[in-house]
């Protein structure tokens, strides 16, 4: 039977790396706890922030069985992980990471199709990956590398008439994109998790099911109550969403060093060390404002009591 995955807050798990560059899996169990501590509904293992593009296939195998092996209880697993070019490479890939026990397979949008290919042919080399898997859960997420390749409302749409899609991570960064790709989706199974906490609490009104990106690295709790509260307290949610989204600029200042530097202040055991970022470009100024982000997540959390 194919899972239905829940609405909320799913992070975007980085990947944490010992002194030697090797996946820190001491680390790794720590994140998860942490995680769960902040009561997230979902995490989204294997993909662009878990630097998946700078592992091995067999490091983005191992790590994902890590995760369903040490997975918090009552939390959503989606994954993605297939890099290749290569279609049958990909259905591969896919299958080994499927046979982990994830709840839902995510594909990457931009390896069905060149940035000059049409969303024909994206979808019918989507499909010919599909025959290739079994029944699961599917998402797509909307990954910024190589090139980011935005999901149109006719490839939603097509999309929608498939139960098995529920997930769409979206990364266009555009209310009114948004708006009509969440009207193009109204009545199917398919959901949008929004990835950019600017845009955050109008996509929830919208229709948006919940928020998957880099910034629930560092506040998933405060999130995860805007999400809860739009509807029943919009005044709450919108204080929540002003510091969500003016928060959110820590996401160029070398994201993910800064992620991990943040989970130190939080206590765990992690370096800030990273294959795709420079670790020199968290220098003193980012740490600083890696510290005052910290003093401000503190402060919000006992402000509106967050825990």
């Amino acid at each position: 039977m194919i899972k239905k995955i829940p609405n909320g807050v799913y992070p975007t798990m980085i990947t944490p790396f010992t002194d030697d560059n090797k996946i820190d899996y001491n680390a790794v169990e720590q994140i998860l706890e942490w995680y769960a501590s902040k009561k997230v509904d979902g995490i989204f293992a294997i993909c662009q922030s878990s630097e998946i593009f700078a592992l091995s296939f067999e490091e983005r195998l191992e790590l994902i069985d890590f995760i369903m092996k040490h997975r918090p209880e009552g939390v959503a697993i989606v994954a993605s992980g297939h890099c290749a070019d290569d279609l049958d490479r990909q259905a591969y890939e896919a299958n080994k990471i499927i046979e982990t026990g994830v709840d839902a397979y995510v594909f990457i949008s931009n390896r069905f199709a060149k940035a000059d290919e049409s969303d024909d042919v994206l979808l019918k080399n989507m499909y010919y990956v599909i025959d290739k898997i079994p029944e699961i859960a599917l998402g797509v997420y909307e990954c910024p590398h190589p090139y980011k390749r935005l999901l149109s409302p006719y490839v939603l749409s097509k999309m929608a008439q498939d139960p098995k899609f529920q997930f769409i991570k979206d990364t266009c960064c555009s209310i009114p994109q948004l708006k009509e790709k969440l009207d193009t989706l109204k009545g199917s199974d398919l959901r949008i998790f929004n990835a950019n906490a600017a845009t955050l609490l109008q996509s929830l009104k919208d229709g948006a099911a919940g928020f998957s990106g880099i910034m629930a690295n560092f506040y998933p709790e405060i999130i995860g109550e805007e999400c809860r509260c739009f509807e029943s307290d919009p005044d709450r949610a919108q204080k929540l969403q002003d510091f969500v989204g003016f928060c959110s600029a820590a996401e160029g200042q070398a994201y993910s060093c800064n992620a991990k530097y943040f989970l130190q202040m939080e206590g765990l055991d992690i370096t800030t060390k990273s294959r795709l970022c420079d670790e020199n470009r968290l220098d003193a100024l980012n740490r600083i404002s890696t510290e005052q982000l910290h003093g401000m997540v503190s402060l919000y959390r006992d402000m509106f009591k967050i825990g």
